[in-house]
């Protein structure tokens, strides 16, 4: 009997992480990385531009980590904004970049924080402007990191092969176009190194699956896992840093191109100047961000060229779908 075909293998590893998550998220210890039903998301009714909302912008942030974590760790940050600039703050979720990177075509999102990837490689498509980039640790950069659980024998890429790994979402540069890339230097491609690939659709998800053995290993954002290996170390404790990647731009701060030009400037100059007020310097604090200055281009050329070496490799403009 031929063995069943890798989608569907990939499927029930990501249902059983599915239904493995929901089990621990009962725990009490547990509360900082609870996955959520991501169906309890904002909906948005018509395609209407947000500017004809009277004192409402809808602000989203693309699921780096969960629906739950996302709210408790900006909310503070967005009312901050909102109340500088006397608008109501709505803020909008969605499953995946993409699913964020669409709502700016139909003109119903304000602003965002995005991930580095979908705005090097989607700025042009979907018009971001970037208004500021986060500095933390005195670096406006961050890097991809390569994860195992720590009882793991595993000490490099290699010995990843043949197990199950987890991404993060396909448009995510540090959580798939990362691991792809280094997988494509050694002249290897995710569905013939491993075994079996999943995508949790958050960092703080992909930690958690290596941290309770559901996957072998994972390749997520840095700067979350510092965040949480500071601020809550439950499961980055148990779990262990194998590679690093290059620095790349830090997730921007971006504005759609339908903004009115006053709004951004008031939005860019907030964000800039925040670490100078008492309130928004604490604000930062938690967040461990020590201030947001303004972007510059050449930071985000390494995750252009990653995803040029991608499309070259793999003859696909789209390498990450291929999942």
């Amino acid at each position: 009997m031929e063995p069943p075909p890798p989608v569907s293998k990939k499927l029930c590893l990501y249902l059983g992480l599915s239904v493995i998550m929901l089990l621990f998220s009962g725990c009490s210890r547990d509360t900082g990385y609870t996955p959520v039903d991501f169906s309890k998301t904002v909906k948005i009714e018509k395609s209407t531009s947000l500017n004809d909302t009277a004192h409402t912008l809808k602000v989203a942030v693309s699921a780096m980590v969960s629906p739950k974590e996302t709210f408790s760790t900006y909310r503070n940050l967005l009312a901050y904004i909102g109340d500088h600039l006397n608008y109501k703050i709505q803020l909008v979720q969605r499953k995946t970049y993409d699913e964020i990177n669409e709502l700016f075509l139909k003109r119903q999102i304000d602003l965002a924080f995005i991930c580095s990837g979908p705005y090097a490689v989607g700025k042009e498509k979907y018009g971001f402007e970037a208004l500021a980039v986060p500095v933390i640790r005195d670096k406006p950069s961050y890097q991809a990191y390569l994860i195992v659980n720590k009882n793991s024998s595993i000490e490099n890429i290699e010995g990843l092969r043949g197990g199950v790994f987890a991404m993060t979402d396909p448009a995510s540069n540090t959580g798939a176009m990362v691991p792809l890339y280094w997988l494509a230097k050694m002249g290897e491609k995710p569905d013939t190194f491993f075994k079996n690939v999943t995508y949790t659709y958050s960092h703080d998800n992909s930690i958690l699956a290596v941290a309770k053995s559901l996957v072998d290993g994972a390749a997520v954002d840095g700067m979350i896992w510092e965040y949480y290996n500071a601020r809550n170390p439950i499961y980055t404790s148990q779990t262990r840093v194998i590679k690093k990647s290059i620095s790349f731009g830090s997730p921007p701060f971006v504005a759609s191109k339908y903004l009115a030009p006053k709004i951004k400037e008031k939005a860019r100059d907030l964000l800039l100047n925040m670490h100078k007020d008492p309130k928004g310097r604490s604000i930062l604090k938690e967040l461990m961000i020590d201030r947001f200055v303004p972007p510059k281009g050449t930071w985000y050329q390494p995750v252009r060229e990653i995803k040029k070496q991608l499309n070259m490799a793999y003859r696909e403009s789209n390498v990450a779908q291929r999942f």
